[in-house]
């Protein structure tokens, strides 16, 4: 009987442990992270009775998770994942709508630029039309502006963002680290604190939000993380820490470093999955590359049209003014140098950086650095090595492999840089922020060629000139001093006589010389013709003229109506200005338009690609989850029958040591 009572005891108590375990599994049911648990029972050692073994009840023997390491694993990979892409997603949405909306981007600016350059080049005399080109230049410009300021804006963000991820993964890093010095303490009794190994797992899952992490399972049931290349986060009850701040080269642009104990390793770069590297892998794949072609385009513009408004005289007879600011302003060229923070404090050298010619720009910043005695440089965008030339002293160019300059010069001023120190060069990067418009007066935009040509009335012959294009800078008082010049055809040499310092030479579309070197008569005949004071003009002469007839070449005064450089204005739209390659002429580059279309072209396909990961990311985390939680998780319906079973065992454990008593009784009974 006394048997029996211990059979009964040992079911009551089995019972009302599985009892417990159910209850916990169903108030549970919301805590995120949380394993279903079961209690694990075995019969206890039976006893020999001399006719065989009689059992002698039931014990517990563990209370287990329902758990798998690999499924969990999946959940956390697919979580780092899935919050990757979708801090990139949000990001290059935002970027998307603004460079190809029709109200934000610059597109239609550009559009309404041209177009009031073509009004103008209808009526150049037109005084209310020249106001509209200045309008709309202004309307460009601040378009220009905005787009950088919001650009700027999302950079801050980032920056923000990427501390306040920063905090969250050393919070929960401490988290894990004071969760691993607890499992490790309750482990030493031999059993598994399923609670706070839970706990730990959703501590590990919410930090792959944040950062992708590896997970290192050590014998004695704690975790080490390790991040990036390798960095350990957690080891043990230890939690390193990340700091997130000004970078060294660019305060604008945060960086991450991993400090652990006295040391510092700067890991922006190894940084994957999880917010922060969804935020860093865009800010390096888009938007540095969004500022800099910006910047470019900007850049680009401001040259050309300035470049050609200086080849064109105003309504005054004046040489043009430029539209826009000069982009190689003292203050301007000394923003796009900045010295990293472990710089000679005491030399404090500030280099100035000045764009010598827009279309061989790239959309890439440069690391410039000096170990005392040479200079070493590499393109950014590709690692790509730069050679690097003094010439002259105090200037430095850079010459990639193909032997195609950047489009940009370095001063180094004074006092020159120390050794070791490191700049980084941003050519491009403010080109959209400096932008400017500085002319406010209509009439001296310049839309009238500076020279013209006619034949003379009383020529017998067919010779037709063209109008002649200025190939090099417009200087006023000289070309003036050159000018008129007369082309007398000799029709035993067959070719023009010119006055002295003057010289035509016939030349093929390329420029090179043409063969044979005299006049082709009935043929389209390209003329570069070279003056006195070393300007240079091209023209054509065509027809069949004879012997004796006369062109000239004079300055362009008061050609109020030319509108010769307002049509070259307006041909800068289409014209080939930005990347071009000066090896292959003609073969390479693109017009302001193309070159703008290929960034929201580039910035289109990224966002199209991240929509298609957001969505296969998202399909594999929930695949991962509810695969873990078909095994993890606790089902209401189960653990309902689960109450109803051990209730009925409890029961009936009951009911045995019901029946023990009355046994007992019995036999007490027996003997009165």
């Amino acid at each position: 009987m006394a048997d029996l009572l211990n059979i009964g005891l040992s079911g009551l108590a089995a019972s009302r442990t599985q009892l417990s375990v159910t209850g916990h599994n169903i108030t549970n049911v919301n805590t995120s992270g949380y394993t279903r648990q079961d209690a694990v029972q075995a019969t206890r050692a039976p006893q020999y009775s001399g006719v065989g073994y009689i059992g002698s009840g039931t014990t517990l023997t563990d209370i287990r998770r329902s758990y798998s390491e690999f499924l969990t694993a999946q959940v956390r990979s697919s979580t780092a994942l899935a919050s990757d892409v979708t801090a990139y997603q949000s990001q290059i949405n935002q970027l998307d709508s603004l460079l190809a909306g029709s109200t934000t981007g610059i597109t239609p600016s550009l559009q309404s630029f041209f177009a009031a350059l073509q009004t103008a080049a209808e009526d150049p005399a037109n005084i209310p039309a020249r106001q509209l080109v200045l309008s709309e230049a202004e309307g460009l410009s601040r378009r220009f502006n905005t787009v950088y300021e919001r650009l700027n804006e999302q950079n801050t963000f980032i920056n923000r963002q990427m501390v306040a991820v920063g905090d969250q993964i050393n919070r929960l890093s401490t988290t894990v680290a004071n969760l691993n010095n607890a499992i490790a303490i309750a482990a030493a009794n031999g059993q598994q604190p399923n609670d706070l190994l839970d706990a730990r797992d959703e501590a590990v899952r919410q930090l792959s939000t944040y950062v992708g992490v590896t997970v290192v399972p050590q014998d004695d049931n704690t975790y080490n993380l390790f991040i990036g290349s390798g960095q350990p986060l957690v080891v043990g009850a230890t939690a390193s820490r990340l700091e997130v701040g000004p970078g060294a080269g660019d305060p604008t642009r945060f960086e991450v470093q991993f400090v652990s104990g006295n040391s510092r390793q700067a890991i922006t770069t190894q940084i994957s999955g999880g917010e922060l590297g969804g935020l860093i892998r865009y800010r390096e794949e888009v938007l540095d590359s969004t500022f800099n072609s910006l910047g470019r385009l900007a850049l680009a513009v401001s040259d050309q049209v300035n470049g050609q408004l200086g080849q064109g005289l105003d309504l005054k007879g004046q040489v043009g003014s430029a539209l826009f600011g000069d982009f190689n302003d003292p203050a301007l060229a000394a923003l796009r140098v900045r010295a990293f923070s472990g710089n000679n404090s005491a030399i404090n050298a500030q280099p100035l950086l000045n764009i010598s010619d827009t279309s061989l720009l790239t959309a890439s910043d440069y690391r410039l650095e000096f170990d005392g005695t040479n200079y070493t440089a590499r393109r950014l965008s590709d690692n790509a090595v730069m050679t690097v030339a003094e010439n002259p002293p105090g200037t430095l160019s850079f010459i990639d492999s193909s032997g195609r300059d950047q489009g940009f010069t370095v001063e180094l001023g004074s006092p020159p840089p120390a050794p070791n120190d490191i700049f980084l060069l941003q050519p491009t990067r403010r080109g959209a922020s400096d932008i400017a418009v500085v002319l406010d007066q209509p009439d001296q935009l310049a839309f009238t060629a500076p020279v013209r040509a006619e034949s003379n009335l009383q020529n017998r012959g067919t010779g037709v000139i063209s109008q002649p294009d200025l190939q090099s800078g417009l200087d006023l008082a000289s070309l003036t001093g050159a000018l008129p010049v007369t082309l007398v055809y000799d029709e035993a040499a067959g070719d023009f006589t010119l006055p002295a310092g003057a010289t035509l030479t016939r030349i093929n579309n390329n420029g090179t010389p043409a063969v044979p070197a005299t006049f082709q008569s009935g043929q389209t005949n390209t003329y570069e013709l070279e003056l006195a004071d070393g300007s240079s003009l091209r023209l054509t002469l065509s027809g069949r003229p004879q012997e004796g007839d006369t062109f000239s070449v004079a300055f362009n005064a008061n050609g109020v109506s030319d509108n010769r450089n307002a049509l070259k204005l307006v041909d800068l739209q289409s014209k080939a200005t930005i990347n071009v390659d000066p090896a292959a002429p003609g073969s390479t580059g693109v017009s302001f338009s193309d070159g703008y279309g290929d960034l929201v072209e580039r910035v289109g396909t990224l966002t199209a690609q991240a929509r298609l990961d957001g969505e296969a990311t998202s399909a594999i985390l929930a695949q991962a989850t509810d695969n873990r939680d078909s095994l993890s998780g606790v089902n209401l319906d189960e653990e309902a029958a689960n109450l109803i079973k051990f209730e009925q065992y409890y029961n009936a454990s009951a009911q045995i040591i019901q029946v023990a008593r009355s046994l007992f009784d019995t036999l007490i009974n027996s003997f009165r």
